[in-house]
């Protein structure tokens, strides 16, 4: 589909990637920018629609989908990140499959009856490397990037009929606030948008969007000891 011209929606709108993505689309001549968040007094830039949306909540995002019936382009990017062990109780566990997971998958349930109509459109789902890698303190966000993943796949299949690209992006680590406390690479939040907003025009099914990502998908293929190096210990 094409940007220009466009009607787009960003969850998790009012910093990091989403902010990124909503300059990016404005940028790209996007008509009309739905900027998405819990606290609207957080979007600040006068060029978007501020639109209150918490994804964790049914009544919410389906106030949200009755206000904006002319989305073309879902970006389901809003997330938490816990840090949470597999080990740690459920109620982090739970907060990350509601937000990360359940919370994506209902947002886009929401808002595909309106995709269709307004032409198919796209939605873009930002994953992450770690929907493929589990990390001591990374299995509650892992996890329910898994469970994204599985859904991002079974939701394109749902959609094709309509008309409705939907793009899978995996990434290591980006330079937000949310990996604010990494010490190691990060990649730009614009390097991530403007790979992602080229993969939708051109209809590509999933961005890998830094070698982290490429590596750990190759990965998968090979000896699990490779992708965790403690089991060969």
């Amino acid at each position: 589909m094409k940007i220009e011209g466009s009607v787009a929606l960003v969850t998790g709108a009012n910093r990091g990637l989403g902010k990124a993505y909503t300059e990016e689309l404005l940028a790209r001549g996007a008509a009309k920018v739905y900027a998405a968040a819990r606290d609207t007094a957080s979007i600040t830039d006068p060029r978007v629609i501020p639109l209150q949306l918490d994804i964790t909540d049914p009544a919410s995002v389906a106030a949200a989908a009755a206000q904006a019936g002319d989305v073309q382009l879902l970006v389901n990017n809003a997330g938490i990140a816990t840090g949470a062990g597999v080990l740690d109780g459920e109620d982090a566990l739970r907060r990350e499959m509601e937000t990360n997971y359940l919370g994506p998958v209902r947002v886009s349930a929401a808002f595909a009856p309106i995709l269709g109509a307004n032409g198919g459109g796209a939605i873009v789902n930002m994953l992450s490397a770690l929907s493929w890698l589990s990390l001591p303190n990374t299995a509650g966000y892992s996890a329910a990037k898994a469970a994204a993943w599985a859904a991002t796949n079974a939701l394109r299949l749902a959609l094709k009929e309509q008309g409705t690209l939907v793009t899978a992006v995996h990434v290591g680590y980006v330079d937000t606030d949310m990996a604010a406390h990494v010490d190691g690479p990060k990649v730009p939040p614009r390097d991530v948008v403007t790979q992602v907003l080229d993969a939708v025009e051109a209809a590509q099914p999933e961005v890998l969007a830094d070698e982290t990502s490429r590596r750990v998908k190759a990965g998968l293929s090979g000896d699990l000891r490779n992708l965790y190096p403690a089991l060969s210990a």
